[in-house]
């Protein structure tokens, strides 16, 4: 298994990260893709990327720190190309769920992070609620050929046109919600060749466990429940989800 989108520099996980990673390995994690969303997390996720083989970085500005946090096309590609282990861009992408959401500099952010990416060839990882619209117009104008659409919720339709951009789309824990139907139905749709899964953790734990903290050894659950929705025994899901991983990003 891998997590594939994970903040190891947020707390519980930054100050238990011996723990985090023990847990992590009984359960059969290979690697764990810690995210970016502040100049400053960065930081902390430089040191992160050291402590252990099994963790990978990335490099980006979440869109609800993007009017405070800027960054240009050639500051993402130095940061990233100074350090092997930092192997994607973002998080990026739009948010316009709040209607106070500086729309304008989410969008110029998000220009800025494709641009890296397309720069760098490296994948995309893409944050969108609200905003399907906008996000799908701006990936297709791009040249970017490697985009994860991370903790993906959005639409049929949606999943329908980035599939042809060559997309990966990542299921997080919201899949196991007993309030999440339709999007289990869209996953259901889903090429096995573009699933990835994630914990988003310290958010959004999986049942049995909502309600606590998440980690990255909670995507066990995650995994199982996609696979009954792919019907698919867990173990095969197991290898084509880390497989289409090292196909993306190595």
């Amino acid at each position: 298994m891998i997590d594939s989108h994970c903040h190891l520099d947020h707390e519980p996980l930054f100050s238990n990260l011996n723990h985090v990673l023990l847990r992590s390995k009984e359960i059969g994690i290979e690697k764990i893709l810690t995210i970016c969303t502040t100049k400053e997390s960065f930081k902390n996720i430089l040191n992160i990327i050291q402590s252990d083989s099994m963790i990978y970085g990335t490099f980006g500005i979440h869109p609800h720190e993007s009017s405070k946090n800027i960054l240009t096309k050639e500051e993402i590609s130095k940061e990233i190309s100074l350090n092997k282990k930092i192997i994607g861009v973002g998080e990026t992408g739009l948010d316009f769920y709040y209607n106070n959401s500086d729309k304008d500099s989410q969008i110029k952010s998000f220009k800025s992070h494709i641009d890296a990416a397309v720069q760098l060839n490296i994948p995309l990882i893409v944050h969108s609620r609200n905003a399907e619209n906008e996000t799908y117009e701006l990936l297709k104008k791009s040249k970017c050929l490697k985009i994860l659409m991370h903790c993906f919720t959005g639409s049929d339709s949606f999943a329908e046109n980035l599939i042809p951009l060559g997309a990966y789309f990542s299921a997080s824990g919201i899949i196991t919600f007993s309030n999440s139907k339709s999007l289990q139905e869209t996953f259901k749709k889903i090429p096995l060749d573009k699933l990835l899964i994630e914990t988003d953790s310290p958010f959004l734990a999986p049942v049995p466990m909502r309600g606590k903290k998440n980690e990255p050894s909670y995507i066990q659950y995650t995994l199982n429940k996609l696979a009954d929705l792919k019907n698919i025994n867990k173990s095969k899901l197991d290898k084509i989800t880390t497989d289409n991983f090292n196909k993306l990003f190595f």
